[in-house]
């Protein structure tokens, strides 16, 4: 394989988005230098607007994974990813008017104190020692896995790398706390941005413009997106995407520590929501920049596969090996692309090292020591966002064996001389399982959906076995009816829907009019074993915009 290696402009490009990057968190270090509590380090002081948190949002869910791996994805089997702008629709609008009504009102810091407030408290540490580990194990794949297919591809340093993300990570993490995170994030964003439009403009140039590549896309079946085959087995159809892939993001996204961290740090649940929204509009412009960036491949590469002509090694390196190629009478851009797919990196990193922080502190440390300083409670975040980053390093150089999921693959036509290529045979099992061909090869996007009913199912029968909860006993703030939102349903339906909780207009009101339980109140009750009284005693939350007083914020004890 042919390595193309960085200039001199490329390293300072590149080397300029670290600095920046570490130049906004000594920024807020020194500008939030008077702010000492956990509070203004975790959540932003409560007082973020919309606008940076949707950037931050967007830009810690698009991950270098989806730089590189969404146009190899439709280079190789067409544009059906762009149904997932469905599934992102979706997921947003139940994340909006479902989850974060709950979240943002319950006024708490880490998305498994609800967990303690609706349930006990081992389920509230089971969950989150399960959110530790696996994002720990998702974040490794996110710095390892791009940094590994740019150094094959440009010669970039592997560990240089790996080490720079996780050092600058860390180092504006402790310093700013989020809102250093929520404004890098923003600055990372356009990068992305900015780096998806010099490839679509110079790639669109180099194979003769857009509607060249629609043609050519068109002749290869590359734009045959809509598939509206049932059959669950298939990786890629309407319906693998549209409801598969629903399920699979609101599972990562509606009840996301990174995301509910930044959307409470909002000033007001207006300002959360439009967050959320504007954040739907970032996800579709990297989704369709990463889409038509897979098709220019194709068009560029149409009569010559660079993976089966043994070019590249594998399909990871085909959009950095594609910039190599069309900007390399250009010094600087594939810098600024290299950049671009480090900022997706960084800016997820980022969000872990912050979430991860946060969960320690408020599900451990507060609960061994309830009665900490302000000042000391913030140099102890600080001293946890540090230790964070050295797990996500952790890797297994393992063989990955690929399950049967059937996909449309239309192969490339290989009208290019064959270079050295070492052919590999695949790893055999000895014997195949029965379900192998069934049950083995249900689409990925399926996983989440057959998780979620199977843990409704279990929950709903077990619950009937040692005895179901009656609805007037729940909280109804800790309840969001999902019928609720189908203004269609009559008063009568709506009620026998909320199974006995309380969710009439008139006593949920009330409830919103008294005040009943925000930040302290909620304290009190996980402090106190959760007694109901404790969560009527404080009013703080402001039906009318929705809001938490800024008066009653910086009164608030953290303990």
């Amino acid at each position: 394989m042919a390595v193309k290696s960085f200039e001199a402009w490329d390293y300072v490009v590149f080397a300029a988005l670290f600095v920046i990057s570490s130049g906004i968190g000594v920024f807020f270090a020194i500008k939030e230098r008077k702010k000492t509590t956990s509070r203004e380090f975790l959540v932003g002081g409560r007082q973020m607007s919309f606008a940076p948190v949707a950037l931050s949002l967007t830009a810690s869910f698009m991950s270098a994974v989806t730089v590189l791996g969404t146009p190899a994805e439709v280079y190789r089997f067409g544009a059906s990813f762009l149904i997932f702008l469905i599934s992102y629709a979706f997921v947003v609008f139940f994340t909006s008017e479902l989850f974060l009504p709950v979240f943002y009102r319950s006024g708490i810091t880490s998305t498994y104190e609800y967990l303690q407030l609706r349930f006990n408290k081992p389920v509230r540490y089971a969950a989150t020692i399960i959110y530790i580990l696996q994002t720990i194990l998702y974040t490794g794949v996110v710095v390892y896995a791009p940094a590994l297919a740019l150094n094959q591809v440009t010669g970039f340093n592997l560990w240089a790398s790996v080490f720079a993300t996780g050092i600058v990570c860390t180092f504006y993490c402790s310093l700013g706390g989020l809102k250093a995170v929520v404004w890098t994030d923003a600055f990372q964003m356009v990068v992305m941005i900015v780096g998806f439009l010099t490839v679509l403009i110079q790639g669109s140039n180099h194979v003769g413009g857009f509607d060249n590549v629609l043609e050519q896309a068109r002749n290869g079946s590359r734009l045959d997106i809509v598939d509206f085959d049932v059959d669950p087995l298939r990786r890629h159809t309407f319906w693998t995407i549209a409801v598969g892939g629903t399920f699979t993001w609101l599972g990562i996204y509606g009840v996301n520590q990174s995301t509910i961290q930044r959307c409470i740090s909002c000033k007001t649940e207006k300002h959360a929501k439009l967050a959320l929204y504007f954040n739907l509009l970032g996800l579709w412009i990297i989704v369709v920049c990463a889409v038509f960036c897979g098709l220019i491949m194709y068009a560029y590469y149409k009569d010559c596969d660079p993976w089966t002509s043994g070019a590249i090694l594998a399909p990871d390196q085909l959009m950095p090996y594609f910039v190599m190629e069309i900007f390399a009478t250009m010094p600087g851009l594939p810098g600024l692309f290299v950049a671009c797919a480090f900022s997706g990196t960084l800016s997820t990193v980022a969000a872990s090292i912050n979430a991860l922080a946060t969960v320690t502190f408020e599900d451990f440390v507060k609960s061994c020591f309830p009665h900490l300083s302000d000042t000391l409670s913030t140099w102890i975040s600080k001293g946890l966002c540090c230790p964070q980053y050295p797990w996500h390093v952790w890797w297994t150089d393992a063989r990955f064996i690929h399950f049967g999921t059937r996909v449309s693959f239309c192969k490339l036509e290989e009208f290019c001389v064959q270079q050295n290529k070492t052919t590999t045979e695949a790893y055999q099992l000895s014997s195949r399982p029965v379900l192998a061909d069934t049950w083995y090869s249900l689409s990925y996007l399926y996983f989440s959906a057959v998780g979620c009913l199977g843990c409704i199912a279990a929950g709903i029968i077990i619950s009937f076995l040692t005895g179901r909860q009656r609805g007037k006993d729940v909280d109804p703030l800790l309840i969001r009816p999902v019928c609720n939102l189908f203004c269609f349903w009559s008063k009568k339906y709506k009620t026998l829907c909320w199974c006995g909780v309380r969710h009439d207009q008139e006593t949920e009101q009330d409830y919103l009019d008294s005040g009943s339980a925000w930040k302290q109140g909620v304290e009190s009750g996980l402090q106190n074993g959760l007694k109901q009284d404790t969560l009527s005693q404080i009013p703080a939350y402001n039906p009318k915009d929705k809001s938490y007083p800024k008066s009653v914020q910086e009164k608030t004890t953290y303990f």
